[in-house]
């Protein structure tokens, strides 16, 4: 059970067991959320040897941070939702800046295949554009998870201009 008003570091939210949920104590982020990008990427690499792939690039839908944990198969998705809700908003936010790029990136990819005549010609392309930019989205994602906002904000209008003229 839950703490009423849980805090990082007491109760339910204590460093050790925040740890065996593979919850980050520190920042009460979890990376596991990372896997809900890592797919749309993975069907994104795909994209070019396998253009059937582009149906499931485009029934990717964005989901944040609380509704992956809630549809997730994760043991301890009550807590990890626990531990997000109690993690420091400067974190939270500088993580929900970082998922709106991918989102974007990936809604961008998803626009272009489906504007295409042929998914084949454009697929190669959309892929290596989109990979491109959503892997290092990604890895910043995790240095937020792990506490590390300062590359976050480093890049921010960086990503931010590279997403919108990704697919101009």
């Amino acid at each position: 059970m839950v703490d009423a008003e849980p805090a990082l570091g007491r109760g339910d939210l204590a460093p050790e067991r925040l740890k065996q949920a593979n919850i980050n104590p520190d920042t009460g982020l979890a990376t596991d959320y990372l896997n809900h990008f890592n797919e749309v990427v993975m069907l994104l690499e795909m994209l070019p040897a396998m253009p059937e792939c582009a149906d499931e690039v485009l029934e990717w839908a964005p989901m944040d941070y609380e509704a992956h944990f809630e549809k997730s198969r994760f043991s301890e998705k009550g807590l990890a939702i626990a531990a997000y809700r109690a993690s420091p908003g400067e974190l939270r936010g500088a993580l929900q800046s970082i998922v709106t790029q991918i989102d974007e990136t990936v809604r961008g990819a998803q626009q272009a295949l489906k504007e295409a005549d042929d998914v084949t010609v454009i697929a190669p392309q959309v892929s290596e554009t989109a990979t491109a930019r959503i892997k290092p989205l990604v890895s910043i994602a995790g240095a937020v998870i792990h506490g590390h906002i300062d590359s976050a904000e480093d890049t921010e209008a960086e990503s931010q201009a590279s997403i919108d003229a990704l697919f101009a």
